[in-house]
């Protein structure tokens, strides 16, 4: 049985195969091989206990295990289950993980979504799962610029030498939200707002939005107008959207109903973006049993298993 820390993660995981491993995870859960039900919430007074688990046919099943205790940042846990025997393959502990395999699904959508053409990109967020997200498009796009935003200037300005000297990208602080979307090919909300970060003109013809922080009925990083302003609307989950309580964004409204499976998509059953001018968002709302099938593909990798 193999335990992995964050150190392990950081030093093991590349781009590359984080990416490569959710976009099979996600055509897994599109042809029924991967189950993936909504995330399992357990009321423990002062917090929650909440679930998200998987099973890849054959394989494994696990889960990812998070609290809503007001412990910051707290630590999360990934179990691997052989299939046949029941025993546990792999355990990683701590809090990469989950926001890389986040930033993996991704750049998958990006791949898939955004313009082959597209260089600029617009960043909302400083915070971890902003910089998983830089972390993983930059394996399927070459980047010419990323504008940054976030309230805290002092944050906002660590975040963009980080990115600078850690994965050599051309970075620039934004003096807001505005300044750092208009015009981006690319443009990506990672923030914890419980309000709309920007307003949908802001987004060019053409450009390709992820948003990945709050998205329910009465706390929400962005609002419908955004999605109704996309020609193409994508999610990683369709059954997670319709599982949030309170609701998700979108419900009740015909933007909820546009969404369309990104696993479909890449499967070709469903369509993507059609022609450059299009506009297309891509709804993170975390596809179960991804962090088990990552866990289990690096287990896989570290026992010299391709």
């Amino acid at each position: 049985m193999k335990v992995l820390t964050d150190a392990d993660i950081r030093e093991r995981l590349t781009a590359p195969d984080a990416v490569a491993w959710m976009r099979d995870a996600i055509l897994a859960a599109h042809d029924g091989r991967l189950h993936t039900p909504p995330r399992v919430h357990a009321e423990l007074g002062a917090g929650n206990l909440v679930f998200t688990t998987g099973a890849l046919e054959g394989e494994w099943y696990g889960y990812r295990s998070y609290d809503t205790f007001p412990t910051d940042p707290g630590s999360q846990m990934v179990v691997v289950h052989d299939w046949t025997s029941g025993d546990v393959r792999g355990v990683a502990v701590g809090n990469e993980l989950g926001p890389r395999r986040v930033g993996a699904i991704g750049a998958v959508a990006v791949d898939a979504l955004a313009n082959p053409a597209a260089t600029s990109l617009g960043l909302v967020g400083a915070g971890p799962q902003a910089w998983t997200q830089l972390w993983a498009i930059s394996a399927v796009r070459t980047l010419s610029e990323v504008r940054v935003f976030s309230r805290d200037p002092v944050r906002r300005n660590a975040f963009v030498a980080r990115v600078s000297e850690e994965l050599g990208l051309p970075a620039v602080a934004a003096g807001s939200a505005q300044e750092a979307v208009e015009g981006q090919d690319l443009v990506v909300l990672a923030t914890s707002s419980p309000t709309p970060v920007l307003e949908a003109d802001w987004i060019a013809p053409g450009a390709y939005v992820t948003t990945l922080g709050p998205k329910q009925v009465g706390r929400a990083e962005f609002g419908p107008d955004l999605v109704a302003r996309a020609d193409v609307a994508v999610t990683d989950s369709v059954a997670q959207t319709s599982a949030y309580d309170p609701p998700f964004v979108l419900a009740g409204t015909p933007q909820h109903e546009r969404l369309t499976s990104l696993g479909a998509v890449l499967a070709g059953d469903a369509p993507g973006r059609r022609s450059p001018d299009q506009t297309v968002i891509f709804c993170s709302v975390g596809l179960a049993g991804t962090e088990a099938f990552l866990l289990a593909r690096l287990i896989d990798r570290l026992h010299g298993v391709q």
